[in-house]
């Protein structure tokens, strides 16, 4: 049985790419979403295995939107998605409750391996 993500980037050129590299795996996109705002109005109507969110987007940024959901849906599944790989940024990713963080590129084994470790770990934040 696939399992459901939601896409939250605001770069249509990294969607595409995700749903490439997803292609032939156990993962199926669920729904887009291109801000943190639209990320916390329907995660509880999407209801998915699991979240990609990019971190700088217009708007309410990914690390904010990824703690408002997480605060509402502590078991929610949030991997971050970004080309902002600094100490700091992977510190708040951890400290709020995302269960992964993938640099940008990415390709279809890391994300598929980020992916998995996410949905296995029994709560709390990444390792």
């Amino acid at each position: 049985m696939s399992k459901r993500i939601m896409i939250v980037d605001d770069s249509r050129l990294v969607r595409v790419q995700l749903e490439d590299v997803l292609k032939g795996t156990d993962y199926e996109v669920a729904a887009y979403c291109r801000s943190g705002e639209e990320a916390i109005e329907q995660y509880a109507s999407v209801k998915p295995d699991l979240v990609t969110m990019d971190i700088i987007m217009r708007g309410m940024d990914g690390l904010d939107a990824a703690e408002i959901i997480l605060k509402r849906d502590p078991d929610a599944r949030i991997v971050m998605i970004s080309s902002l790989a600094y100490g700091d940024t992977f510190d708040r990713a951890k400290a709020i409750g995302a269960k992964g963080f993938v640099e940008k590129p990415f390709h279809q084994e890391q994300l598929v391996r980020v992916f998995e470790e996410a949905l296995s770990q029994p709560g709390g934040a990444l390792q």
